[in-house]
């Protein structure tokens, strides 16, 4: 006799005579996570965090919090510095099955190159990173000419998350020095996406907004007819203070 077709008829059995059946276990499995962390996984871990809308970003002792604006004073990305090192943060909306890391990792090295900057593919502590170097060009002075294109140390890391993907970028001597790098990974590690249930195209970034004091502030210097710390008419970056 096939063993399932037994095994229903003792079950069959025991039901008649009145014994519940044993219950059955479905394990369910569970990726563990040490940071960053959607919002589902949030430790528990007493850590202050700064709520930008999609991120919620440590308060790590000796970082200072600016948030970066767009012509329309929308929030578009947050940095956070560390001495002389910047990391800048960026979240965006992914597929429910798939990253989307390894394909912007390949993007951004070509971006780089071309424009004489040279990124290669290292592991580090978040996986697969890129590190090298990136040419940018520095804001112009008020009524001051045109700076020339300079060379920066950089590295860029990618997180996938559930339906989210979390980019970092780090420039400075945090970029070369394990050491020096080591606060400003241990904030990216701590970051908390909210990605939010509404549909929202792939690579499209999450809402993010100003903590409600930045934003009142915000909206006293405009009615005065005046700019934020970093304003211009091209937007620029407001400062949101020490986050500790």
């Amino acid at each position: 006799m096939p063993l399932g077709r037994r095994r229903n008829r003792i079950d069959r059995s025991l039901r008649e005579r009145g014994v519940p059946p044993e219950p059955q276990h479905r394990e369910r499995e569970v990726d563990e996570t040490t940071g960053p962390y959607d919002e589902a996984d949030a430790p528990d871990d007493g850590t202050t965090r700064v709520d930008l809308g999609a991120l919620r970003l440590p308060a790590v002792p000796g970082t200072e919090l600016r948030v970066d604006v767009n012509q329309q004073q929308k929030v578009i990305g947050a940095t956070l510095r560390y001495g002389d090192s910047l990391l800048q943060l960026s979240a965006f909306a992914a597929p429910r099955a798939a990253g989307i890391w390894d394909d912007v990792r390949a993007e951004l090295a070509r971006g780089a190159s071309g424009q004489g900057g040279r990124l290669r593919e290292v592991e580090g502590p978040f996986g697969t990173e890129l590190a090298g170097s990136v040419v940018v060009t520095p804001p112009a002075p008020p009524g001051g000419p045109a700076p020339q294109p300079v060379r920066r140390a950089a590295r860029f890391l990618g997180v996938d998350g559930p339906r989210w993907f979390l980019r970092g970028m780090i420039s400075g001597p945090a970029a070369e020095s394990p050491e020096a790098a080591a606060v400003l990974e241990d904030v990216f590690r701590q970051v908390v996406v909210v990605r939010g249930s509404e549909p929202m195209p792939v690579r499209e970034q999450l809402p993010l907004a100003l903590p409600p004091q930045a934003a009142a502030q915000l909206a006293r210097q405009q009615q005065g007819g005046g700019r934020h710390a970093a304003g211009g008419q091209q937007g620029g970056r407001h400062a949101a203070g020490p986050t500790a």
